[in-house]
């Protein structure tokens, strides 16, 4: 589907192991600010204490923040609380080799 497509593979060689890009993607589009709340709530608590998983969902919300940075604020913004959420998650409750593995693919 066009649209959906998370061009980060090709920009940084990362391979995707979810399909957070297309679910906040079609949440945006379907349901707006409150899909895209429900969408965190559910992969965060899902998969928080999945390194790859969490680091991929802070990898997703960091990318829709520069998404929609100069198109619309309100989205924006909202990403912006969702990564700051989730980032601080990690850094305060991943350690050893999982949080060694979330800075140096998030770096």
């Amino acid at each position: 589907m066009i649209g959906y497509r998370w061009p980060i593979t090709e920009l940084t060689g990362y391979e995707p192991k979810t399909t957070f890009w297309k679910d906040f993607t079609v949440a945006e589009r379907v349901s707006g600010v409150a899909g895209i709340k429900d969408t965190f709530q559910n992969a965060f608590k899902s998969w928080k204490h999945d390194k790859e998983y969490i680091t991929e969902l802070v990898m997703v919300l960091n990318w829709k923040i520069h998404q929609w940075y100069t198109v619309d604020d309100e989205l924006a913004t909202l990403y912006n609380e969702l990564w700051g959420k989730a980032d601080s998650w990690c850094m305060d409750n991943l350690k050893g080799d999982d949080l060694k593995y979330f800075l140096q693919t998030t770096d």
